[in-house]
């Protein structure tokens, strides 16, 4: 029976508490995203680069390390048959270069995967392929830039006659103490990046000419020296070793996804963003198919581990003469430098939309008016990069980078299915071809070669989840924008 004479219930109208999981499985809506892109702290990004440069950033991003530096660890694993690691690699990427494309084309912001999560899977799972994005782009750059001292020695030697010292040429662990060659690359970087996106993207169309024409002069003189004997037996470690080839050598596709975060600075990203991205993965993989085939049928497998600066060492063999090893490392230096400029573009936007999302301090968010640029973030994320790539050795770098690659990668295959489902009705300026195949094939592909990573490597990369999961427990959760604005992550369109 109703008590008539108690007092009547207390009507609790504050905002009402968000629950720990719904904290968890928060979404940002496609419209939120594309509506604040662009958007920054004190600024805003300027849309000025066209289909050409965005393929540019991609190709720049990609093509560079894995041909001429990451290929002295894959063919003694795979031997002749780095070819087909190459290839199998290639067809890993494709899957997930499809997905990318659609979602690239319906949600044009700078988050990449990180975003498309965000609006598909919720904000813990967004969190966990940021943080791999962080460790795909950041610790890159690292790598990559490592390997850029071995080619600058080499052109070093080719025409002045001098070496820089191995005590500040090589990690510690690898006979030196700093390798100072890298950390001045990511510091060059820097200065070019913190002009802005249209300045750097010229800088950057300029690099990726120099180091195609010298790929494809690798090509024809390399070719001379091809001799058949090289390539047999063509699997001398079996399937296993070919695996184990393509692992290692995904960490040279990474960077096609690179135009994805360039969506807010793109004149117009739904249509150019995934033609760039299908169009910079073809021209990488073809050219990397035919230098590893040329190079394998020049030089014995066994070789290849004794040097990282491998393609100026066959061009020297096969010419007779040190003047086309020259001229390859001084591509090769162009070409890795381009990569380290490319990729760490690809950082800054990263942590620039995961800073508007409150997931990480607002100073990665900062815009400079004048440059357009986010300057604070370039400075921060160059310096973090330039100290790993000082002291941390490159085998150890590239394993750790596909992992996380692998991983984001695999979400953005899942997030595809997702969104098809949940936004049947969002425009789409590509579509994924035998959907839902293909995206499957893809999830399947990055799980598979995940798993052919060695023990050394998921122990890595499971220290590194967990310290992610601790800041976005201690920090993000709290600082979402989300968590400040929920009924935003309730919006209709996301019903």
């Amino acid at each position: 029976m109703l008590d008539h004479g108690a007092a009547p219930p207390v009507v609790d109208t504050a905002t009402p508490k968000t629950s720990a999981l719904g904290a968890l499985t928060r979404r940002k809506p496609v419209e939120r995203l594309v509506m604040e892109g662009g958007q920054g702290e004190g600024g805003s990004l300027r849309r000025s680069l066209s289909m050409w440069q965005l393929t540019m950033i991609s190709i720049g991003a990609t093509l560079g390390t894995g041909i001429f530096v990451v290929l002295g660890d894959a063919a003694p694993k795979a031997g002749p048959a780095v070819t087909i690691s190459f290839v199998i690699a290639g067809l890993t990427a494709l899957f997930s270069a499809l997905s990318y494309a659609e979602l690239a084309g319906s949600v044009p912001v700078s988050g990449s995967s990180y975003s498309y999560a965000y609006a598909t899977m919720g904000e813990l799972i967004a969190w966990v392929c940021g943080w791999c994005l962080v460790l795909e782009y950041g610790v890159s750059v690292a790598a990559v830039a490592v390997g850029w001292g071995e080619y600058l020695n080499e052109l070093l030697d080719g025409t002045l006659g001098i070496t820089i010292p191995e005590q500040v040429s090589s990690p510690m662990g690898e006979g030196g103490f700093i390798n100072l060659p890298a950390l001045v690359v990511v510091l060059l970087a820097m200065v070019f990046l913190m002009r802005g996106a249209k300045e750097s993207a010229r800088i950057n169309s300029i690099m990726v000419a120099v180091k195609i024409v010298t790929l494809l002069l690798f090509i024809g003189i390399g070719f001379l020296g091809i001799k058949g004997g090289n390539y047999t037996p063509l699997a001398p470690l079996g399937i296993m070793g070919i695996s184990a080839g393509a692992a290692t050598l995904f960490f040279s596709y990474i960077g096609f996804d690179a135009a994805s975060t360039a969506g807010e600075e793109a004149k117009n990203p739904k249509r150019d963003l995934p033609r760039a991205i299908m169009l910079s993965l073809l021209i990488v993989t073809v050219l990397y198919v035919l230098v590893a085939f040329v190079a394998v049928g020049a030089m014995p497998w066994q070789d290849f581990g004794d040097t990282e600066a491998a393609l100026a060492k066959i061009m020297t063999d096969v010419s007779g003469h040190s003047f086309w090893g020259v001229v390859l490392a001084a591509g090769a230096v162009v070409a890795i430098a381009s990569v380290v400029f490319a990729v760490l573009y690809g950082q800054t936007r990263i942590l620039f939309a995961m800073s508007r999302d409150g997931l990480v301090p607002k100073v990665f968010a900062r815009v400079d008016t004048k440059s357009g640029a986010p300057r604070a973030n370039v400075v921060i994320v160059s310096l973090f990069c330039g100290t790993l790539a000082a002291f941390i050795p490159l085998g150890k770098l590239a394993d750790a980078t596909s992992i996380g690659t692998l991983f984001a990668f695999g979400l953005v295959n899942v997030a595809v299915v997702i969104l098809r489902r949940t936004r049947p009705d969002l425009p789409r300026t590509f579509k994924v071809a035998l959907f839902p195949i293909t995206p499957i094939l893809g999830l399947l592909a990055c799980g598979y070669m995940m798993f052919s990573l060695d023990t050394a490597t998921w122990i890595v990369f499971g220290g590194w989840m967990v310290a992610g999961l601790v800041f976005y427990f201690l920090y993000g959760m709290r600082r979402s924008r989300l968590a400040s604005d929920p009924a935003v992550a309730e919006a209709p369109a996301e019903k």
